[in-house]
């Protein structure tokens, strides 16, 4: 058993790749949805745009798991062993979460997901190496780097209250205006509120998305040598 911990690098390996499958899969069903219920289009076109926007989102990314995972303990307070433990109790809960959440086509957030189990397994990890020290769980701020964890964990709060209160708001004034007789409205009226929808979601995934992708600070030649940002 001298090369255990290369047989847990090569799980992890594999667990990684389970992980991904569920991720995307879990991407596909907060695509899917609303999509399908709804049946504004046919399958088939649902699916090919589900696609295109998972695979927008995986190319755009930017790097808020890299954030996640570095912000979360302090790997310096843990021996090599610890940290093996903590990202195999994270990728087989994250495997198991997602997969659960899929199996009933539920929306769930990765990130989240991942924040909360790095939070969950280094906090449990600390605990256990301070109770076996003889120290108090005072200490658990030398291995839970506990100012960043609470900005991440805040930002996610916010994020959530925020989205639900404004789309709400927008629900609200949407129904307003057309009442449940949305065909009767005149033409423009559709046309300029749907212009807005559109416009105020492509800025969102594009113009602000963007910003902070290693693609912003590339030049372009249609853009006279500018930058995105």
């Amino acid at each position: 058993m001298e090369n255990i911990y290369l047989y847990i690098i090569i799980l992890l390996g594999i667990l990684a790749i389970g992980d991904l499958i569920v991720g995307v899969s879990n991407d596909a069903v907060n695509f899917l949805n609303s999509a399908i219920g709804s049946k504004a289009i046919s399958f088939r076109n649902i699916m090919i745009l589900a696609s295109l926007g998972i695979a927008f989102g995986a190319f755009s990314s930017s790097g808020m798991m890299e954030v996640a995972r570095k912000g979360i303990f302090n790997p310096s307070a843990f021996f090599f062993d610890e940290i093996i433990y903590i990202f195999m109790a994270v990728m087989m809960t994250d495997i198991l979460l997602l997969d659960f959440f899929n199996t009933l086509g539920l929306p769930t957030s990765t990130t989240v997901s991942i924040v909360f189990e790095l939070l969950g397994a280094a906090v449990v990890m600390a605990a256990v190496k301070i109770i076996n020290g003889g120290g108090t769980l005072v200490e658990l701020s030398n291995y839970i780097n506990t100012e960043k964890a609470s900005q991440i964990i805040l930002g996610i709060l916010l994020s959530i209250f925020i989205a639900f209160t404004i789309g709400a708001f927008s629900q609200w004034i949407s129904r307003l205006i057309y009442s449940y007789q949305y065909d009767k409205k005149s033409a423009s009226l559709n046309a300029l509120f749907g212009g807005l929808a559109l416009a105020s979601i492509f800025n969102f995934i594009l113009i602000k998305g963007i910003k902070s992708t290693p693609y912003a600070d590339l030049k372009f030649e249609f853009l006279s040598g500018l930058t995105i940002n």
